[in-house]
């Protein structure tokens, strides 16, 4: 999914000096942002004072939104970089094509999941016949500098491992819990879960205390570490913890982001994260003026412009320590 917004600014993430070194619980409001004609999303990440988690770096969640008279998610090819992109699905289809030949409809709770590297563009529709919802989260995943800029490619798991314990099923989407790895590529120590709790569920998810944590509630309403997390909203856990305890007020669904703290710096601009402005500036002539991010062949409308760049570039604060 791309970041649409025409008045896009520029991003300082990484480095640790916005990681919290202990357990905090801060809850995170999301900002309203537009996605073609019909689409609204909720923006968690990068918040106000925010940016990262672990190497989650960009997360929007959406819907649920009644379709069935509307064409739902229109978003024509766009390029990135330097990341990758995770798509999940409670309700709906997405339709994805991306400038490797991939075709895919991803379907609920399987993952569709397009490493950028050094350059890709895709684009993601809802079917001409899609079901009558569509909700879901589009999530990026910053690549370290040394895999930065890998080949592009694109991964569906339409089969993921579950956890399961009295009350949760958590589904693997990438990294690790409790033993069980899922199958998707990863280039940093991070882990990314769904996890359905029924009404009155209490559990302690076991957590690895060398990472950092945030919840998104999807569906209904949990206390997580205590705190009442509504849908649409993020709850940052810090680092230490060693499990995380969950209370189902109703049924509910989440996603457990984590990982090991990111230490380099990165600019991320629109749809690229690069190490400079340098590579952000021609990221941006690369996509208007050449063929480096490839072709969506098939979608039927014309492809997204990069916006203008800011006037005064980011200057990088230097690594914090």
């Amino acid at each position: 999914m791309s970041n649409l917004d025409r008045e896009a600014v520029p991003a300082l993430c990484g480095g640790r000096g916005f990681v919290v070194a202990e357990p905090v619980r801060e809850l995170l409001s999301p900002r309203k942002v537009k996605l073609g004609e019909s689409t609204e999303v909720r923006r968690l990440l990068p918040n106000l004072g925010r940016r990262m988690v672990g190497a989650w770096c960009f997360v929007d969640h959406y819907g649920p939104d009644d379709i069935a008279d509307e064409p739902g998610m229109q978003v024509g090819p766009h390029p990135h970089m330097g990341l990758q992109t995770v798509s999940w699905l409670h309700d709906g289809e997405v339709l994805h094509r991306d400038s490797t030949g991939s075709l895919q409809t991803i379907r609920p709770r399987e993952l569709g999941l397009m490493t950028s590297g050094r350059a890709i563009s895709h684009s993601e529709e809802s079917p001409r016949s899609h079901a009558r919802f569509l909700h879901g989260a589009q999530l990026w995943v910053a690549l370290p500098d040394v895999h930065r800029a890998t080949d592009p490619r694109f991964e569906h798991h339409a089969e993921l491992p579950l956890v399961t314990a009295p009350g949760l099923t958590a589904t693997l989407i990438l990294g690790t819990v409790d033993g069980t790895t899922s199958p998707g590529t990863t280039y940093t120590p991070i882990v990314g879960a769904d996890l359905t709790l029924t009404r009155d569920a209490d559990v302690r998810l076991p957590l690895d205390p060398d990472f950092e944590y945030a919840v998104l509630c999807m569906s209904g309403e949990t206390r997580v570490d205590g705190v009442p997390v509504l849908p649409g909203s993020m709850l940052y856990l810090g680092c230490g913890r060693t499990e995380l305890p969950l209370h189902a007020e109703s049924d509910a669904g989440l996603m457990l982001l984590g990982g090991e703290p990111f230490d380099e710096e990165l600019i991320m601009w629109w749809n690229f994260i690069g190490r400079s402005n340098e590579d952000i500036a021609k990221a941006r002539a690369d996509w208007m003026e050449s063929a480096r991010f490839g072709e969506v062949k098939g979608y039927d409308g014309d492809r997204i412009p990069a916006p203008d760049l800011p006037p005064v570039p980011l200057k990088p604060r230097g690594r914090v320590r």
